[in-house]
Order: structure tokens, then sequence, then C-alpha cells
């Protein structure tokens, strides 16, 4: 009788005395662990993760800076950025015949702006990141990845809303009686942003031939704008049958060329040099309140310019517990840094537009 017995040798493997994971090997019976070799795991691979999370994050956050100029930012080339601008030509002449004319001087400019390095992080204690329910880095990857986006947005928006050409909604009496106004102190509530004054943006804007991004201008509002806006007719009827095709993030719809990016960090103002609210009362020591002005920026090509937040500029830093955890590792840092610089390229290109509103006397400055 011949037997015949066959050996599983699969019986005898076993895999859990050697599981990779994110940070070590680790033996899953008795959880014992051993480093990654020099070079070795998957540290290169979550770094890679939680740097698309700070990308994916900031980008809706980046508003203004959709309508900048973008400049690379070379290694090598200094702190200082440059953006360089060809001049104008004037119209030609008439000919004289047999005449040769006189040639007009061509050449460029340069405008620069110093380079400033901005950055934070947060620190994950080992203790949070083993018990908490959620994924702690994953979290704080997220919400650094909004400071960022907000932080570069405000950064070029300050620069932005610093241009020359203002334009003041007027004032609205109960007889519909229009009261031009010439400062930001002069504005009340009834001073709103309106379809006539978006049309008065837009003339001036083609009066200073600046040119169109995409065949229309562009205009960043405030929701507290955009709720005065929406609510005249002349905006309810342009949009009654027009179906919104965004082109742009924050997009809510289009009135006289003008396309509307709505973003809560439209630039807010409040303080000395707005509307009084309530005057400062110097025996009771209380000091003067006052509604916010807002600014709407009405946008041409180029207006202004950044350096690009793309090709690494914002930099994603990750530091786990076994590097700066102190001698028991106990906690992991997170953070990014970016350089920034942006500069108004053409005043000629941009209108800012102040207004109040049905909110003026709630909304904070920003």
């Amino acid at each position: 009788m011949n037997l015949k017995q066959e050996l599983n040798l699969q019986l005898f493997a076993d895999a859990g005395t050697l599981v990779n994971t994110s940070g070590n090997y680790v033996n899953a019976y008795s959880g014992e662990t051993s480093a990654f070799p020099e070079g070795g795991g998957m540290t290169a691979s979550m770094k890679t993760f939680y740097d698309t999370e700070l990308l994916e994050n900031a980008r809706p956050e980046l508003i203004h800076t959709q309508f900048a100029r973008k400049q690379a930012l070379p290694v090598g080339r200094g702190k200082t950025v440059e953006w360089r601008k060809w001049n104008t030509l004037e119209d030609a002449g008439a000919l004289t015949e047999g005449v040769i004319p006189t040639g007009q001087k061509f050449g460029q400019s340069a405008v620069t702006q110093a380079i400033t390095q901005y950055g934070t992080y947060v620190s994950v204690s080992d203790q949070l990141e083993l018990h908490a329910i959620d994924d702690v880095i994953l979290g704080a990857a997220e919400e650094l990845g909004a400071s960022a986006g907000t932080t570069q947005d405000k950064l070029v928006r300050n620069v932005a809303a610093a241009g020359t050409n203002v334009q003041y909604c007027d004032k609205v009496g109960t007889n519909g009686a229009h009261t031009a106004v010439t400062s930001r102190a002069g504005l009340d509530t009834t001073a709103k942003l309106t379809p006539d004054e978006v049309n008065k943006a837009v003339t001036m804007l083609k009066k200073l031939k600046a040119p169109k991004i995409d065949g229309k201008y562009i205009a960043i509002i405030h929701p507290s704008v955009a709720y005065d806006l929406r609510s005249s007719a002349a905006w309810i009827e342009a949009h009654k049958y027009a179906g919104l095709t965004e082109l742009f993030t924050g997009e809510i719809g289009e009135l006289h060329g003008v396309r509307f990016i709505e973003t809560t960090e439209a630039k807010i103002f409040n303080g000395e040099g707005c509307p009084v609210k309530t005057a400062a009362d110097e025996s009771k020591g209380t000091p003067a309140e006052y509604y916010s002005v807002y600014a709407t920026l009405f946008l041409g090509k180029d207006a202004y310019g950044m350096i690009d937040p793309e090709g690494g500029n914002l930099e994603m830093i990750i530091k786990d517990k076994g590097q700066v955890g102190g001698p028991l590792n106990q906690f992991s840092t997170l953070g990014y840094k970016f350089s920034s610089a942006a500069k108004i390229l053409y005043q000629d290109r941009m209108v800012r537009v102040e207004s109040c509103g049905a909110y003026s006397a709630e909304d904070e400055a920003n």
C-alpha cells in the first residue's frame, strides 16, 4: 500500500511577525517595533499624500490669486521678484510723401517687490495620535491647507485693495434722489452697490482701456454686498432665464459684462475714516463705533501680480515624533511655509468700488 501525504508549507508562513506600517516595522503578536532602514519605509509616500492634501485644501481659498499674473520664483535670484512689462506705443501719425517718420521709443519697465516668507505649524502628541477616533494627522493637513490658502489670498487682496482708482457709491434718499460721495467717511447705509454703480465701474475700465479676462471683466464681491446687488430688479431680470456657466471658483453671476466672484475674504474696512455709527463719548470713555465699508474689486487682465503658489513654493513640512518628539518621542509636527510677494502692475486695470449695505452695522473688518 502506497501512502502519499502532501504538506502545505504555507501553514508555517507567519506574516504577522513582520508588518509594514506607515512609520516602522511591527510584530503583530508581541507589539515589538523596529525602525525602517535608512531610506526605507513608507515615509516618502505619506509625505506625498499630505502634500496633496495641503494643496487640495488651499486651492478653494485662493480667490484673489485666480486673477493675479503669476511669476515663478527661481532659485538663486535674490530676495526680490520682478515683473516686466512693455511700454505702450502712441498711435501712428500721418506720413509725408518721401519723408521718413521719426520712430517711437520702445522698451520695458520693471516692477519689483521684496519677498517675505510665511509659515505656521501644529504639534500632535503621540497620545492624541494613538487614541483619537478620527485621523488627526489628516485633519491637521486639511486645516493647514485651508490656512495656507486664506493667508496667501489675504496677502494678495491687501495689495490689490490699495489701488488708486476708487469709486464711492451714491447715497440714496427716501425719495430716490442720489447724492454723490467723495470719501469713505461720506458713505452711509444707503450707499449700496447697485447695477448702476456696476455700470459706472465698467465704463471707467473701458475708458482706461483695461483688457478683459476671457472676454469679461471680473468683480470680487463680499456676500453682504452680493445680497444688496441680488435684491435689485436689474440683477433679478438679468438672471431670470440665464444659466450660469461657472468659469471661476466662487462665481455667482454676470451683469453688464462683469463676472462676479463671491468670497468672505473680500476686503472690509472698519475704523477711523469709515462712516460713524456711534460717536465717541469722552465722559464715559467709550470709543467711536463705525459702519463697515466693503471694497468690491473690478479687474481687467493682469492688474496685479504675485509669486506663483504652485511649483514647490508652498511646502508641507512633516516631522514625526522620532525626529522632533524629544527624548520620549512624545509629539509630531506638521506645518507649511511659502514665499510671498504681490504688486499692482497696472493701476489703470482695476477699480475699487466702496459701498455700505444691509450688514454694515454688524460685519467686522478683515
